[in-house]
């Protein structure tokens, strides 16, 4: 079977110079597939490809994988997470081969959050290669057939479309775009970021990656993750480290709620707010040279997208090539 036949819909859309769409679907700390056929009810249609998290957050959740296989029986096209944290590099690559004999066609490469973050902060860290060391490991699988000790791979070896994530707001500023560059050269072929609030550093870190010569090579989507109201944006602005919330975006969130005294019309009035923004964030990003589509991190909040996507002026979203969405 040629390349060309096992390419993902994300890698068409891309490869079309369509602006692309990519969202987030959080698998359930549970067993129940009906939570992922629900919001991939909500995502079908409105999103090229889906993101299924792997143990976000170092939270215990359903496999990324199994809730990909179900995402994608719902008619979504996911894109898989993997992460370092959990499992070595012979784990890694036995799970990654049965993911691609499941018709699994995207692939995004992960260190993973330190398990301290999570639900299990007892719990040991794995960490026996890296994103980086990842990617590289799954472009020889797919490019020379060979698994991380040399070894030929069996069969019709797998060819992922590759991606990684990064994040521009992270300290040291300067060595994120250089950080970008070891992912792309080891195999990445899109790039999704961390959420973006301050347009200007993004504009800078694409700026940076245009004088790296990178832009030719690999495909970035700016990650966008609407707020449900100004306790999420102070949160985001105060506690998470690498996250950079000016404060007029904060300021904008109070706002919405003021003179509501309703508690649920407040709510739904820091909602819709938050969904404005995004709007606006989108079409900002559009502006930006090099960002070839965006991702949508909606955190628990998949019923935004689609207005997210529609208000931005991204529906219809173009249609699937038939088999693009069970390939394999």
């Amino acid at each position: 079977m040629s390349q060309s036949d096992t390419r993902s819909n994300l890698e068409r859309v891309l490869e079309s110079g369509s602006f692309a769409v990519t969202a987030e679907l959080g698998p359930p700390k549970g067993a129940d597939p009906a939570v992922i056929r629900r919001k991939a009810d909500l995502l079908r249609g409105a999103a090229d490809a889906v993101n299924i998290t792997d143990n976000q957050t170092a939270v215990v959740r359903m496999s990324s994988i199994a809730a990909a296989l179900l995402a994608q029986q719902a008619g979504v096209e996911p894109v898989v997470q993997m992460t370092c944290r959990d499992r070595n590099r012979l784990a890694i690559q036995a799970d990654l081969l049965g993911a691609w004999a499941l018709g699994l066609r995207n692939l995004l490469c992960l260190s993973g959050d330190h398990q301290t973050f999570g639900n299990h902060p007892g719990a040991k860290n794995v960490w026996d290669i890296d994103s980086i060391q990842l990617l590289k490991i799954l472009a020889d699988m797919g490019d020379r057939g060979v698994f991380a000790n040399g070894e030929e791979v069996e069969g019709e070896p797998p060819r992922f479309f590759l991606g990684a994530a990064e994040n521009p707001f992270a300290e040291p500023y300067p060595y994120r775009p250089f950080r970008v560059a070891k992912k792309v050269k080891a195999g990445a072929r899109f790039i999704q970021t961390q959420c973006i609030y301050n347009m200007d550093r993004f504009r800078e870190f694409m700026a940076r990656l245009g004088d790296l010569g990178l832009l030719d090579k690999v495909y970035v989507l700016a990650g966008l993750s609407p707020l449900k109201g100004p306790g999420m944006a102070k949160y985001m602005r105060d506690q998470v480290p690498g996250m950079d919330v000016p404060d007029d975006i904060v300021d904008r969130m109070v706002a919405a709620g003021k003179g509501i005294d309703d508690k649920a019309e407040r709510s739904k009035a820091f909602r819709a707010e938050g969904i404005r923004i995004c709007i606006e964030q989108i079409q900002e990003v559009r502006e930006i040279p090099g960002v070839a589509g965006v991702h949508i991190m909606a955190i628990e909040w998949e019923e935004a997208v689609r207005p997210i996507v529609e208000g931005a002026g991204l529906l219809p979203r173009p249609q699937p090539l038939p088999g693009a969405a069970e390939a394999g």
